[in-house]
């Protein structure tokens, strides 16, 4: 797929003060460094930073321009409150999430413009992740997911179908599903996709990879122990009661899905990477 040059799109990130000043400068240079530009970029300041966050803000500010628009919040929100506040501010149709500790390839957005201009009726483009902890040239682990919408669909059923730090959506169809909501922690993303996929919506995955996403032990930690695994179960009960999913897919998908979150955590991440491999 080839990108013609007539679209245009936003950025949308959020950052909060546990975030590293490193981090936050590395993600946003990869924006500025995309093969086809963003003429807005709306970075959410979830509640007070620190010096340090502000100035690599102040030094992106300098090499942004104008394309910045830095919206701060007196208190931190919630990540699906914050994404719905920067949504709003969004300008463009199209727009391209982004963390604020991952790395976007340099043509990623370009190749995600290119999906959307070749196949109208997809409303989320994500594609495949290479995970990383220091350094991304030497990679840890890869995310793929499906590619084509029946197929991500059938997959949604018992797990993510998207790798949500590299999504690029449709804004309307987004806020026409309610925007990201609190009602499960940890899983806005994937419940605001099952919404839209009840209303409708299509999704695409690009099989090459978009983005480098850091992946420290921190990240298998929150997705480990009894709360986590309860928050999960009590979520894929609402999609099986919401009539997207069945008995089965809930006993094949979320109850071994809790079994994994109990485990100790170096063996829950050898379990994640060996379910990431074979998903290659």
């Amino acid at each position: 797929m080839e990108f013609t040059g007539k679209s245009q799109y936003s950025v949308l990130m959020s950052v909060y003060n546990r975030e590293k000043p490193e981090n936050l400068k590395a993600a946003m240079a990869s924006i500025a460094d995309q093969t086809v530009s963003t003429d807005d970029f709306v970075l959410v300041c979830d509640g007070l930073l620190g010096r340090e966050l502000d100035e690599v803000i102040g030094q992106m500010e300098k090499r942004f321009g104008d394309a910045l628009n830095v919206i701060r919040l007196a208190e931190n929100r919630g990540l699906g409150n914050a994404l719905n506040i920067g949504i709003g501010s969004c300008r463009h149709e199209l727009v391209a999430r982004m963390d604020s500790d991952d790395i976007s390839f340099p043509d990623r957005c370009e190749r995600q413009l290119a999906v959307f201009e070749e196949k109208p009726e997809i409303s989320i483009v994500s594609g495949t992740v290479l995970e990383f902890q220091d350094d991304p040239c030497r990679c840890t682990g890869k995310r793929e997911v499906p590619s084509r919408d029946e197929e991500i669909k059938k997959y949604s059923r018992r797990r993510n179908p998207f790798n949500h730090p590299a999504v690029m959506f449709r804004k309307t169809h987004v806020e026409n599903a309610g925007g990201y909501r609190e009602s499960y922690h940890l899983f806005e993303d994937y419940y605001l996709w099952i919404r839209m996929f009840q209303n409708g919506d299509k999704g695409y995955n690009i099989r090459e990879p978009l983005l480098y996403m850091r992946a420290d032990r921190n990240m298998y930690l929150r997705r480990g122990g009894k709360e986590y695994a309860g928050n999960m179960l009590r979520f894929h009960k609402w999609i099986k009661s919401s009539g997207w999913s069945d008995n089965f897919e809930f006993l094949t998908g979320a109850v071994p899905h809790a079994v994994i979150c109990l485990l100790p955590n170096g063996i829950r991440r050898m379990v994640y990477g060996m379910l990431h491999k074979s998903r290659k």
